[in-house]
């Protein structure tokens, strides 16, 4: 039976990206090593100001992004926050769920706008506090040992707000359209559940209940307004659950009549849509053609988009789908420094014991270059740094 980390998310007040960003540093995210990854992104000079406060008699902590000088143009495309995201040097996970993110608030916003996600330029969600905002959740996450998230149904609010267009219905647009398909609740004075928080929610986040878990790690991230009726609170619980398997499937088609520059794109969009791992098989089909074998893991509750998707980004005309389990190790990340810099290691526990330690290539691979020396010396150095550690 192997131990699985599981994240339980209760939005009481509602949830932003910044009473998330709170909530994860208040159950104990390292906020030196937090900031560290964020400051890799190009983006303005900027700067956390953490501070504990109250909502209604219940103690948390409160974030916000203050910038050293207004954005003079905080409108962005798509295009423009992905390439700030892929220079950036956070972990390649962090990096696949911040463009997820982005793309589902992009493409809805594409929806509600009657155009296309390349010709959308974000306002609110492309100025540098929320990028910040949905690339610290994304990295938290990691930080925290990639857990399973589930949230309970978030309230939305009522009421009017004033966005970039102007003054809009409680809930905006955005975040209703997000919030498809998945349980909400209407209820709440003013704006509770904001753009952010919607997608947050949406690429993280299973809409259920968590199974059985023992609490180890709780976290309260409080919004900037109080309300009367309710505290303007995001409650994170960090835990443990002991299963045999994870319920996952396998998605799979055949290509014969497909380009390989379009099977690698198909696999980044399936990367960015939450896939666990995408790989591709070479084959010899029929008559003798050359051909691969796409292959999808994923989540229950992926399947469906990540269906789509097979079928949007490659030529097939079918996908199938079969019911897989997976024993799992618990993963957890840890930072060593080494002659090269610093560099993640990524852990993988049977309970107290460690099985598995490795370095995360990517970062291993930064560094080689920047001090040119074989990328190879740099995985031994993190690994030895990390047995003189343990």
């Amino acid at each position: 039976m192997a131990a699985r980390r599981v994240l339980y998310l209760e939005p009481t007040g509602g949830i932003a990206g910044d009473m998330f960003l709170a909530a994860a540093l208040d159950a104990g995210v390292p906020r030196a090593e937090l900031e560290a990854q964020l400051h890799s992104l190009a983006v303005p000079g900027w700067r956390l100001v953490v501070t504990r406060q109250e909502r209604h008699a219940i103690t948390g902590t409160h974030v916000q992004v203050v910038l050293d000088a207004p954005e003079d143009h905080p409108h962005r495309s798509y295009k423009d926050i992905a390439a700030l995201i892929h220079a950036s040097a956070l972990p390649e996970r962090a990096k696949a769920g911040a463009l997820h993110v982005f793309r589902l608030i992009g493409e809805v916003e594409a929806r509600i706008h009657g155009t296309t996600l390349d010709l959308i330029h974000f306002h609110e969600v492309g100025a540098v506090d929320s990028i910040v905002d949905i690339c610290g959740a994304a990295v938290a996450l990691e930080l925290l040992g990639a857990p399973d998230v589930f949230t309970a149904p978030p309230p939305l609010g009522s009421g009017t707000a004033r966005i970039a267009h102007g003054v809009v219905p409680v809930p905006v647009p955005a975040t209703l359209e997000l919030l498809k398909d998945v349980p909400v609740r209407f209820e709440g004075v003013g704006e509770l559940t904001t753009p952010t928080g919607a997608a947050l929610l949406k690429a993280f986040a299973t809409f259920a209940p968590p199974p059985e878990l023992t609490v180890e790690r709780i976290g309260y991230g409080l919004g900037t307004k109080d309300f009367k009726d309710r505290a303007n609170v995001l409650r994170l619980s960090v835990g443990q659950t002991r299963e045999v398997s994870s319920a996952l499937c396998v998605l799979e088609c055949n290509l014969d009549d497909c380009s390989p520059q379009v099977v690698s794109h198909a696999m980044e969009r399936l990367f960015d849509g939450g896939a666990l791992d995408v790989w591709v098989t070479p084959v010899l089909m029929k008559k003798g053609r050359p051909g691969f074998v796409l292959s999808v893991l994923a989540g229950r509750e992926q399947a469906a988009e990540l269906t789509r998707r097979v079928l949007a980004e490659t030529t097939t005309l079918g996908v199938r789908e079969t019911a897989v389990g997976r024993h799992a190790l618990e993963r957890r990340f840890e930072r060593v420094e080494t002659a090269y810099g610093p560099v993640q290691v990524k852990i993988g526990a049977l309970g107290a014991q460690v099985l598995n330690a490795a370095p995360e290539f990517e970062e291993a691979k930064a560094a080689a270059l920047k001090h040119g020396v074989p990328v190879k010396e740099v995985l031994a150095a993190a690994l030895a740094a990390w047995r003189a550690k343990a």
